[in-house]
């Protein structure tokens, strides 16, 4: 992206490139019928169904435990169809500042890998999914923390390994070759955030971690501003289990390793993916003794 640069400067600048505040909801709802576009282009995932996702802000309500959520029909919901990918706004009271220190978090790549959290594989699809599998009732009602999260943060980074973000053609411009590295570097970050709710987490429940000390692991660790920092650190003095973003990534990239080595030739990502969501949100141990015949396998989770 810029050679001459070091790599926090240039990922600094990323984060300025981001919608105003009145402009947040457009700029991020307009990429998302591409990115559905390029998981059906490239097989990646069988979608069952053409409704589509909705961007809303956030409720107000959920304001100050959300940054992004998707919110959809509950599992035996039978008439309700619309499902809402909610993004908190910036609100009136806050100072310039702060709402620019919450907006470099919907930088206009990072935005788009978020819509691949919240949709498009992400947990959207999965719902789908769900909806459509014939997993049992207790199956889509009970669901595993490490692999919800897990298979939404794993489709960030198999998005970008597959190409999104980069240019169609053999022969790109310097401009793309700079486009698609800036994809990869706020997915890099988006990984790096995870990393940091895990150590967050742990620091916080088991080794009286302040809630000061969080916001600054995060501005430290993971390059975010003040403001959202300071959301991220305030999301683990309640929900302790976001050390499962991660945790399921590794278990998922660790299953796909071992399930392509045992399919050989067969193997394809939408075979794999198709199999993944089909049977409810398991913990991915019980996903590795449906998938995998070794049974010598079974427990090397990670």
């Amino acid at each position: 992206i810029n050679p001459d640069k070091p790599a926090l400067d240039v990922f600094k600048e990323i984060q300025s490139e981001h919608p105003s505040p009145e402009s947040l909801i457009p700029d991020v709802a307009k990429n998302l019928e591409q990115i559905r576009k390029f998981v059906s282009a490239h097989k990646l995932v069988t979608i069952p169904s053409d409704v589509r996702a909705q961007v809303r802000e956030t409720p107000q309500y959920r304001r100050a435990t959300s940054f992004a959520s998707m919110d959809t029909p509950g599992p035996f919901e039978n008439r309700a169809t619309e499902a809402f990918f909610y993004v908190t706004p910036t609100e009136a009271e806050w100072s310039d500042k702060q709402k620019h220190e919450w907006l470099t978090s919907f930088n206009y790549y990072t935005s788009d890998i978020v819509s691949i959290h919240e949709a498009y594989p992400g947990h959207y699809v999965q719902f789908l999914r769900l909806n459509a599998s014939p997993a049992s009732k207790v199956e889509k009602i009970f669901g595993s923390y490490a692999f919800i999260e897990g298979w939404a943060h794993y489709c960030e980074k198999m998005m970008v390994d597959e190409g999104y973000g980069s240019a169609a053609g053999s022969t790109p411009s310097e401009e793309e070759v700079k486009k698609a590295a800036k994809y990869r570097l706020a997915q890099a970050d988006e990984s790096l955030l995870r990393l940091c709710r895990l150590c967050v987490s742990i620091k916080m429940h088991t080794q009286n971690m302040t809630i000061d000390e969080a916001k600054k692991f995060f501005q430290d660790n993971c390059y975010y501003e003040e403001k959202p920092a300071r959301a991220e650190a305030m999301r683990g003095t309640f929900d302790p289990g976001y050390l499962n973003y991660t945790l399921g990534k590794l278990e998922i990239l660790k299953l796909r390793y071992d399930y392509e080595a045992q399919q050989g030739k067969e193997f394809s990502l939408l075979k794999f993916h198709n199999e993944l969501l089909n049977h409810g949100m398991p913990p991915i141990r019980l996903l590795r003794e449906l998938m995998l015949k070794d049974k010598s396998k079974w427990n090397d989770v990670l």
